[in-house]
């Protein structure tokens, strides 16, 4: 089957630790709580005393409470099974997998991503099959967020992408093979469930690359022919089922047959002629093949009477 020619992707990941948030959060802490009660206190002497030394005091305090809001706004929860990624002005600047309080530029932005495995199944689908019949086809795919930067920059939207993509490969997988095997050798979707659901994985893989996901396993949950044509497809089976019993029964009789004419020849029993010979295969293939008991007949003549 063609493979699937997806673009390359333009932007990749790359890590960024940042900085151990918490002895930033401590000294932000400080400057916070200390600056407010000591802004409000010099206002108040500036506003009952004046002076340019409160004055510098009030700036100073008022400078301590900037930069406390400002290293704050940096602080970053990384949670496990998450990663953080950073853009500064709209550029992409790195991703942060290290969990954990991490510090960063404040003025970036920090968007969380989920790294975590998941599943998505496919709803029932009725597509035609190779030999052109309605059938009806479901998949499970399990997958992960790989590479963050291009799971967030080269689609609009991944879990999107990853849903429709999966449906799409499904969809082309199933109109690829045909529902039962016609000849040795052919794959089909009955018969061949891991072969199907390796290329149905590979497939799936392929479309979703540009996204930075990894698939790690997808397998058929749904397989069936659709209601209007079920009937007929059931009786076409059973009639293959007769077909391939009744086969091998003819050829354990002709088996039977031979050994026990040899063993007769072997033994020196009777000697047979090849008339009686050819009426005695055919009384055995009967016996061997029919449907029903067969009833015994004493011959007390001769066969040539």
């Amino acid at each position: 089957m063609k493979s699937v020619d997806m673009p390359s992707p333009k932007v990749r990941e790359r890590l960024i630790s940042g900085v151990t948030g918490i002895p930033l959060l401590a000294v932000s802490l400080v400057l916070v709580l200390g600056g407010i009660p000591m802004v409000v206190l010099s206002i108040v002497w500036l506003a009952q005393h004046g002076g340019f030394g409160r004055v510098v005091l009030l700036v100073g305090c008022a400078l301590a409470l900037l930069c406390g809001l400002i290293l704050m706004a940096g602080l970053t929860q990384v949670a496990p099974g998450e990663a953080r990624v950073v853009q500064l002005l709209g550029r992409y600047t790195g991703t942060i997998r290290t969990t954990g309080l991490r510090w960063v530029n404040p003025i970036t932005d920090r968007k969380p991503i989920s790294t975590r495995i998941r599943n998505h199944e496919t709803a029932v689908m009725k597509v035609n099959e190779a030999d052109g019949n309605p059938i009806e086809i479901a998949a499970v795919v399990v997958w992960q967020v790989e590479d963050t930067a291009q799971a967030l920059f080269e689609v609009d939207n991944f879990v999107q992408f990853v849903a429709i993509q999966t449906e799409t490969a499904v969809r082309h997988i199933a109109n690829g093979y045909p529902y039962d095997a016609h000849a040795d050798g052919q794959l089909s979707l009955r018969d061949n469930a891991d072969e199907i659901t390796e290329k149905l994985s590979a497939e799936v893989a392929e479309r979703v690359r540009p996204a930075g996901v990894r698939i790690i396993e997808s397998r058929i949950t749904h397989l069936a022919y659709a209601q209007e044509i079920a009937q007929a497809m059931l009786q076409r089976q059973q009639a293959g089922a007769v077909v391939a019993a009744r086969q091998r029964i003819v050829e354990g009789a002709v088996g039977m047959v031979q050994m026990a004419l040899d063993r007769l020849a072997e033994q020196e029993v009777v000697e047979l002629d090849e008339e009686r010979r050819a009426a005695m295969v055919s009384n055995l293939l009967v016996v061997l093949c029919g449907h029903r008991d067969a009833a015994p007949v004493v011959n007390t003549g001769s066969l040539y009477t």
